[in-house]
């Protein structure tokens, strides 16, 4: 009983659990650990994804606000991680889609978000609306996507954590991915991300030493 208790305050653990409620803090009567998740703590990366996921769900959601799909998908996330059977990135970029989608800010891909034509492809995402830009639309407020990213980005979009599993992106198109998604979480809630800084140092880190994503970066800031 006390060793559930004590593993029921790791960072990821997942149970039942029964809490009184004091005047500021809730307490732990009763716990029933379904799986505490302790993989998620072996090295920097998976905490540091693992973190977070949790950040996010945080900084979106209001307190005691319940929200049955993303609990869903954060439980989903943390058992891929632990049995990994993914690349980390992208289920990062998968689990920012469903979080924007589930508070307001979803990416819309059935047409240009300014002139509404139906499009398949684009170049450009607008800051602004969150959408694609067809070629014959301005391009001012919006940043560039490669075709290649711009079509992972629709697949996320499109379905659900249990069918992105075995996705392979290009070290460019994650860069571009995480760019996107981390300006639009950034401009959209009161609170950034404080783990998004770690991936800035991550990702900088990784970069300096990849001279193909140093290729890649370039391209995407043409």
């Amino acid at each position: 009983m006390l060793f559930d208790l004590i593993s029921s305050t790791l960072p990821c653990c997942y149970g039942e659990f029964v809490l009184f409620k004091g005047r500021n803090l809730y307490t732990i009567n009763e716990v029933t650990i379904i799986d505490s998740f302790q993989q998620l703590l072996r090295n920097l990366d998976t905490i540091t994804y693992a973190s977070y996921f949790n950040e996010l769900i945080d900084i979106t959601l209001e307190n005691d606000e319940v929200h049955k799909e993303l609990f869903k998908d954060l439980v989903t996330a943390f058992y891929f991680i632990k049995n990994d059977v993914m690349d980390i990135e992208i289920l990062a970029r998968a689990f920012e889609i469903r979080i924007l989608k589930a508070t307001g800010y979803g990416l819309n891909f059935d047409q240009c978000v300014r002139c509404r034509k139906k499009i398949n492809i684009s170049n450009n995402i607008d800051l602004i609306s969150y959408g694609p830009i067809c070629k014959d639309c301005e391009k001012l407020n919006s940043i560039y996507i490669s075709n290649p990213t711009y079509n992972t980005l629709k697949f996320l979009n499109n379905f659900g954590m249990d069918k992105i599993n075995r996705i392979i992106v290009s070290k460019a198109s994650k860069l571009e991915l995480y760019k996107i998604l981390s300006f639009i979480i950034s401009q959209n809630y009161t609170r950034k991300p404080k783990s998004l800084e770690m991936f800035d140092y991550l990702t900088t880190f990784q970069n300096e030493s990849d001279p193909l994503l140093k290729v890649g970066a370039s391209n995407y800031n043409k």
